[in-house]
């Protein structure tokens, strides 16, 4: 049995392009707040690295490493940075510490530009999303937050609630749709997840609805059951709607840093993870986790959570992102 959770009618919006450069400060104004304790330790550290060089040496570079270390950049993203500078030492003399800040700038913007991929056009909606991961990272929300971001896109939505393991995720996530004003369907507590989406579908096709949003239990890679049922889910959903699931987001802590990459790698095996949503960042002294997740996972940032309210998740921007942390 299904029910549905109503929404209203779609808020009048500005014209895009009265809006796109109040966005732009808008956005670097509110990542660069999200990253302050991030910059409060790392921008501190690469100024002082600048104030005191003025030929690059070993010794910059090494200070440069255990930067890069306690931001939570990982070692192989760190390892990766130092040669490349190393190389351009080595080729040409780096000019001091305004000199490498740039270049340590390309280089971070690079890493997290190289998995990022145009998102193929949807051959006949919905759009379906899956957002998957652990209980405790904020999916639910991100949930509700993501469904609010396509409506501010004038993009018509639909919410799945599939965590049907917990009567609470089917609770919350009806409080995130009534907030962002769109239509909800469910099942009992303990029904079906994949039953529940094919309900979901069927909807969102019938009504021409632009984007599906799933939200699925929270599961651990030890969880062989639960990994079954997501299987079983994308099966249906490609069964229903053509390429379906379009992305598979990976919701992911900010604060768990380093201790969440092995989980995330074996999520990206058996759920076919297309992208990241990293949430709490503004809640993390250690934000270079974005720069160790494109690099060891070989997976975009596509958004990242700001904060608690309806608003405070933001598309990611690599530019916007380094901008905020080495101004």
């Amino acid at each position: 049995m299904i029910s549905l959770f109503g929404g209203t009618k779609d808020p009048e919006e500005p014209k895009a392009e009265e809006q796109d450069e109040p966005k732009k400060s808008g956005f670097f104004s509110r990542m660069k707040q999200a990253v302050t304790r991030t910059r409060e330790t790392f921008s501190t550290k690469i100024e002082g690295i600048v104030a005191l060089t003025r030929t690059v040496d070993e010794n910059a570079l090494e200070e440069l490493e255990t930067a890069l270390l306690t931001s939570d950049l990982g070692v192989q993203t760190t390892t990766d940075i130092l040669e490349a500078l190393r190389d351009r030492a080595r080729r040409k003399d780096i000019e001091g510490g305004e000199e490498l800040r740039s270049l340590l700038k390309e280089q971070i913007r690079a890493i997290l530009e190289a998995p990022r991929q145009p998102i193929p056009p949807v051959v006949a909606a919905p759009r379906v999303t899956f957002l998957v991961g652990v209980n405790g990272t904020g999916k639910t929300t991100s949930a509700g937050k993501l469904a609010a971001w396509y409506r501010a896109q004038n993009r018509t939505v639909l919410l799945c609630a599939a965590d049907t393991f917990r009567a609470a995720a089917i609770e919350q996530l009806e409080i995130w749709a009534s907030r962002s004003g769109v239509e909800m369907i469910k099942t009992r507590h303990g029904g079906d997840p994949a039953a529940v989406l094919y309900d979901a579908a069927m909807a969102a096709k019938a009504r021409g609805i632009d984007d599906l949003i799933v939200d699925t239990a929270g599961r651990l890679h030890t969880k062989s059951g639960l990994m079954d049922e997501l299987n079983k889910m994308r099966r249906t959903a490609a069964r229903l709607v053509p390429g379906a699931p379009h992305e598979v987001l990976l919701v992911m802590d900010a604060t768990t840093g380093q201790n969440g990459l092995q989980q995330a790698r074996l999520f990206t095996q058996a759920a076919g993870v297309t992208g990241i949503v990293l949430t709490k960042l503004d809640g993390t002294a250690k934000g270079g986790i974005a720069v160790a997740i494109a690099r060891e996972l070989n997976l975009p940032v596509r958004f990242v959570g700001v904060g608690e309210q309806m608003g405070d998740l933001l598309e990611f921007s690599p530019v916007e992102f380094v901008d905020s942390l080495l101004e």
